[in-house]
């Protein structure tokens, strides 16, 4: 079976953010005052063969762990659908 994941890594709170506190200061000087805390992180989407769910879940999971996230900085989390 084949499935779809939607992936969003994002910098631990407890980080400093620069580029979101850098978005953040241009939203006021855009007239947009009232948005604050930008958090700038990425969404990554891919495909992946697998006999079920669960193992499809496996699979990110382990791709996140060893590759598309630092467990040091960053958080993830994903949702799985058939495709």
């Amino acid at each position: 079976m084949k499935f779809k994941a939607e992936i969003d890594v994002m910098p631990h709170e407890a980080l400093l953010d620069p580029q979101g506190k850098a978005v953040t200061q241009a939203m006021g000087t855009i007239g947009l005052n009232e948005i604050q805390d930008v958090r700038i992180g990425r969404h990554i989407r891919l495909y992946v063969e697998a006999k079920d769910e669960t193992n499809a879940k496996a699979k990110v999971e382990e791709a996140c762990q060893k590759m598309l996230a630092n467990a040091i900085m960053e958080s993830y989390y994903f949702s799985i659908q058939a495709v």
